[in-house]
């Protein structure tokens, strides 16, 4: 376990904290059995936080058009390129689990071109990955490869957005030397007893 501070910044105490930031913490801890280090240090800012986590759950939450491990794959290779450590771990044990596959989290971290992924899926993380890190070159061609893969305007979006989101978040993460928790590292790789 980690010495470490989770966050370089105060991370207030829970009895400190507006009743809903409190509820949504405890609810968190309640289904995952820990309280991820992001909700915590977030919680800083209250306001930030119930705008950082509405807009995430917005995205994060539904499965139409993309699945909900194609999510998670675009947060892991994305965070992968962007150097969040954070992220990488924490949504790398949700893909893990959400993908039913131990070694995609890994694979699209480090290098999403070799990873054990469907020909859609590849062409979605080239897109969030150009888009992660030349946006400015993002044009129509690039649309048409994801509609020729079956993706229509709403999922295009939709990977876009979490894109954009994560990139966010990566920075606030760096910004705040954000901690994975130890919980995450070994989420998802090994077969339930």
């Amino acid at each position: 376990m980690s010495d470490l501070p989770i966050s370089r910044y105060p991370v207030p105490e829970l009895a400190d904290l507006p009743e809903d930031v409190r509820t949504r913490i405890l609810g968190v801890q309640e289904k995952a059995g820990f309280v991820p280090n992001v909700f915590l240090a977030l919680a800083h800012r209250p306001e930030e936080f119930r705008a950082f986590f509405a807009y995430h759950d917005a995205l994060m939450e539904k499965d139409v058009g993309l699945s909900k491990a194609e999510r998670e794959m675009i947060v892991v290779a994305t965070s992968g390129a962007n150097q969040c450590l954070y992220c990488v771990v924490a949504h790398g044990a949700i893909l893990r689990i959400r993908a039913k596959n131990p070694r995609v989290a890994d694979q699209l971290a480090t290098n999403y071109r070799k990873a054990e992924i469907s020909p859609r899926q590849q062409a979605m993380l080239d897109f969030a990955l150009k888009l992660a890190l030349d946006s400015a070159s993002v044009g129509d061609a690039d649309i048409a490869v994801l509609k020729a893969h079956g993706f229509d305007d709403e999922a295009i979006w939709d990977i876009g957005a979490i894109t954009a989101f994560f990139a966010m978040s990566n920075r606030l993460a760096n910004l705040i030397s954000l901690r994975p928790n130890d919980e995450f590292y070994l989420m998802g790789r090994l077969p339930k007893s």
